[in-house]
């Protein structure tokens, strides 16, 4: 993680805490529906969310969305230095552009000096889709050909005096992922901006994330990430802090823990298991919660459990920190674990 620190709104990228952002799917210009989605975000757990500024009115749109959502937004800008500028001063707590397609030294130095003047970060970014033609005939398309094009751009920004930079380096290939952002975390003291783009749709785009980003993140690179799903925006935020809790750098959360199942198993334990997932989901309140298939192996391995329960036939078992406590009836057992748990909420 960088040393360095940026503000965006509030939220700190650099120093240790990893922020998620997710970006809404809607257009900005319709400001209610735009801050709707935006709640939502927050609600799942979103410290920053990106919008789209497409035309003028999505720009100035910015200062409306954010009476309805007080929450940082990242204005996302291409090809229009006019749009950047109009997205700052209208209240854009972080600016993502790319300076190679806003246009020449005239133009750069336009927004450049606008970000400096409102203190607002900018993220440059590059892509697989968006290395300069130099580059791609130096490197082919490669981590150092990511890398290069990234680090050019911040040049063109730090020229004119601009420091608060985030950097991302994105590809839709994990391999090739990783490469370019372990070597620009060598190269760059910047917060780095990690994700895996175009990752796909819900399933496939998991997991390409999680491998992707996880992997970044247990080398201790990366100050905020974004999950990049063709879904749901909040599923990217849910998918998002569970990476950070599988990497051990998110710990105020409620883990819900339960078996594979098998053919032993006589209780509906993979709905139950849904069911508590659902309902801790949001919870940020380190707590263990177990929930077992059949009382010959679950009380064990739910030892160390703030509550568990194990399921048979006719009865289940609710354990509290690994003992068994109470003995109920399999058609109340559900319930009463419910009841438990609400006491621990």
């Amino acid at each position: 993680m960088s040393d360095i620190k940026v503000n965006a709104g509030g939220v700190v990228l650099g120093g240790g805490k990893i922020a998620v952002q997710s970006m809404t799917t809607v257009k900005t210009s319709g400001a209610e529906l735009c801050a709707a989605q935006i709640m939502k975000l927050k609600e799942a757990g979103c410290d920053l969310v990106r919008v789209a500024v497409l035309d003028e009115e999505d720009a100035r749109a910015i200062k409306r969305v954010k009476e309805l959502a007080p929450v940082p937004l990242v204005a996302d800008v291409h090809f229009s230095p006019r749009l950047a500028v109009l997205a700052v001063e209208a209240g854009a707590d972080k600016l993502r552009i790319n300076p190679g397609n806003i246009g020449g030294e005239k133009e750069i130095a336009l927004v450049a000096d606008c970000v400096k003047a409102h203190g607002v970060p900018v993220r440059v970014g590059a892509n697989t889709g968006s290395i300069e033609k130099g580059f791609l005939e130096k490197y082919g398309r490669s981590a150092e050909a990511l890398v290069e094009s990234a680090l050019f751009n911040v040049s063109l920004l730090e020229k004119r005096g601009v420091r608060d930079i985030v950097v991302s380096v994105k590809a839709s290939d994990v391999p090739l992922t990783v490469q370019a952002y372990t070597l620009l975390a060598e190269r760059t003291g910047y917060p780095l901006h990690v994700g895996v783009t175009e990752a796909g749709t819900e399933e496939m785009g998991i997991v390409k994330s999680s491998i992707g980003i996880g992997a970044l993140l247990m080398r201790g690179i990366g100050d905020t990430i974004r999950v990049s799903l063709t879904s749901d925006p909040v599923k990217e935020v849910y998918a998002a802090h569970n990476i950070l809790r599988a990497c051990g750098l998110e710990l105020d959360f409620a883990e819900v823990v339960s078996c594979p199942t098998c053919g032993r198993c006589q209780y509906d334990c993979m709905g139950l298991a849904e069911r508590v997932n659902e309902r801790v989901r949001s919870v940020r309140k380190r707590l263990k919660i177990a929930v077992m298939g059949c009382v010959v192996n679950g009380p064990g391995e739910a030892r160390g459990c703030d509550l568990g329960i194990a399921g048979g036939k006719e009865y289940c078992v609710i354990m509290r920190r690994g003992a068994v406590d109470e003995r109920v009836p399999a058609e109340h057992a559900e319930r009463v674990f419910f009841e438990r748990l609400e006491e621990l909420l």
